[in-house]
């Protein structure tokens, strides 16, 4: 695959600095996502998922999480706009074709919106799953808010929707290294930039989304790494330092978050940040 490099906006004079976004994506699979295993597998676990769930994955990025509920059973369609990147590696991860063997029939991947993903002659789903957490970036709870008006019509009557979020800064260790993000981004333009998570992020988009609590649980997801710059490019991928990158420069963005880590590397050179995430599970109506 051909890496597809786009220009960033730095506030100063220079040459605009380049994103590998096939690189980053391939951080984003290789590193990051298995942080928030733990995520997954507490949900999944909940809802009893298995051979009878039809689920759909919002914003399901390179895969993951869907590839776990397929060896639960499930039947998986994913979605994701955001980044075709990270879609590509989940097409590697789930429909095996592409390296030689049969694929399963019943998962799919969906470049686009929930809409995309419609299928009149399949079933309703009976869950659907924002596991991208939100309450860490301004403007991201509207996002999701427009995925799920796209996503519940596509759900059963009483089908669980899950939405998961960050825990509260001080029970999350990396709160301390994502506040760089906020220190070195454009005060001016507060979109994308990192904000502390609130208490009643979840509870407020489920609600706007008119989709009905049912329950609700914290899982501790500790974020490890092998070294300082696996932490950073770990970091790097979820993209809640883009804005950070944009009103200044990478290399000083790699330097800072560099700083932030020093107070959570072990003897053996190793990085350990333990946090809770917060996940929430509503009704459709």
């Amino acid at each position: 695959m051909t890496p597809t490099l786009v220009r960033q906006h730095p506030s100063h004079a220079g040459t605009a600095p380049r994103v590998d976004l096939c690189a980053r994506a391939r951080d984003w699979s290789e590193i990051q996502e298995r942080m928030l295993v733990p995520l997954y597998e507490a949900v999944y676990e909940r809802l009893e998922v298995g051979p009878g769930t039809r689920l759909l994955g919002l914003g399901c990025g390179s895969g993951l999480a869907l590839l776990t509920a397929v060896s639960r059973g499930a039947a998986v369609t994913g979605v994701d706009s955001s980044s075709p990147e990270r879609l590509a590696l989940a097409r590697q991860r789930l429909l095996p074709e592409t390296w030689g063997t049969r694929a399963r029939a019943d998962t799919r991947l969906v470049v686009g919106s929930p809409r995309d993903a419609a299928d009149e002659a399949a079933p309703p789903y009976t869950l659907v799953t924002a596991f991208e957490p939100i309450g860490c970036l301004a403007g991201d709870a509207e996002g999701l808010g427009e995925s799920l008006a796209a996503a519940t019509p596509l759900a059963e009557r009483g089908a669980p929707v899950v939405l998961a979020g960050w825990g509260p800064p001080e029970r999350c260790a990396t709160s301390s290294v994502l506040r760089v993000a906020t220190k070195l981004a454009d005060p001016l333009r507060s979109a994308g930039s990192w904000r502390p998570a609130l208490r009643d992020d979840l509870e407020e988009v489920a609600q706007r989304a008119g989709l009905r609590p049912d329950g609700s649980g914290r899982v501790a997801c500790p974020f490890g790494y092998a070294d300082v710059d696996s932490a950073v490019r770990g970091l790097l991928s979820t993209g809640l330092f883009d804005a950070a990158i944009a009103a200044t420069d990478q290399a000083q963005v790699d330097k800072e978050v560099t700083e932030a880590l020093h107070p959570h590397q072990r003897q053996d050179g190793t990085v350990w940040m333990p946090n809770v995430f917060r996940y929430l599970i509503a009704r459709v109506q």
